[in-house]
């Protein structure tokens, strides 16, 4: 049986780091609700104009935009989108996996990555995979000019023919306890013309036009959409993590004052037990 002492520290460790996870899900929980409501804006317009590509896209001629060429896939752009810290559950590790899962299935030599966050590019680069690009301590600021940046990369890339698909691989969010990896195809940008919509849409100017003007867009709103979806992810997912760590430093502090109380009480009862021995032989 561990000494008083020792029961002593222990608890006085615990709580101190229940003191500390306890705060980061308040920070967690104040920064969920911001980038929730952000990713909720967001939401509407990136499905208005994705079904506005999807109509317009089998009318016109592919070869009028070189972003809209469909070609072998002979190599292959993995977009990872993970957090620079971790203490988020399985937030970074099932993204990861997810990542792996689709190297595996495709030759790795083949395949590029780039990599949104720290644990995306330290796990990747230390297994000597093909990083094109890093973007670490990249949450601390987030802002659409980022995804611009990243949009503007990925299709000069793709034009100079580095590889020939790009995927994304990120959190969605759906509720602040569960959130759901996508892996998703975001070039070519591909249509199902047996769902095509009959519509009455009169465009101006011409459906040409207007897919050269909004093609463009379309991909950084989509990469923005990816961003907000994985911040709100990451802070419901350290929210969650640290009010189950808070629960269990709270059991463990319970458990071990319970058994800090026996050992206090065997050695009263053992210090008395003395004492009356003591006395009785001073007697006798």
């Amino acid at each position: 049986m561990a000494s008083l002492k020792d029961l002593r520290n222990k608890i006085k460790s615990i709580k101190s780091i229940q003191q500390v996870t306890n705060a980061m899900k308040m920070v967690a929980a104040a920064k969920l609700r911001k980038s929730q409501e952000s990713m909720e804006k967001a939401r509407p317009y990136t499905s208005a104009i994705e079904g506005m590509i999807n109509h317009l896209i089998p009318d016109i001629d592919r070869s009028i935009l070189p972003i809209l060429e469909s070609r072998e896939a002979n190599t292959r752009l993995l977009l990872v989108i993970t957090a620079d810290r971790g203490m988020a559950g399985a937030f970074n590790a099932n993204v990861i996996k997810k990542t792996e899962q689709i190297l595996n299935k495709f030759n790795p030599k083949n395949c590029f990555l780039i990599c949104i966050g720290k644990k995306s590019h330290d796990y990747f680069k230390r297994r000597d995979y093909q990083i094109l690009e890093s973007y670490r301590d990249f949450w601390s600021s987030l802002n659409v000019n980022q995804a611009i940046d990243i949009g503007n990369t990925i299709v000069s890339k793709y034009i100079d023919r580095e590889f020939d698909v790009v995927d994304v691989i990120y959190n969605e969010f759906i509720s602040v306890g569960s959130q759901r990896i996508i892996a998703k195809k975001l070039l070519p940008i591909e249509y199902n013309s047996e769902e095509k919509v009959k519509s009455d849409i009169i465009y101006e100017p011409s459906k040409e036009s207007i897919v050269k003007t909004l093609i463009p867009k379309h991909l950084n709103v989509q990469l923005w959409q990816f961003l907000l979806e994985s911040n709100a992810s990451e802070q419901a997912a350290r929210m969650v993590a640290m009010e189950n760590a808070t629960d269990n430093a709270g059991e463990m502090i319970s458990d071990l004052s319970i058994e800090y109380n026996k050992a206090r009480q065997a050695a009263i009862t053992t210090e008395i037990i003395e004492i009356v021995s003591g006395a009785n032989a001073l007697e006798g």
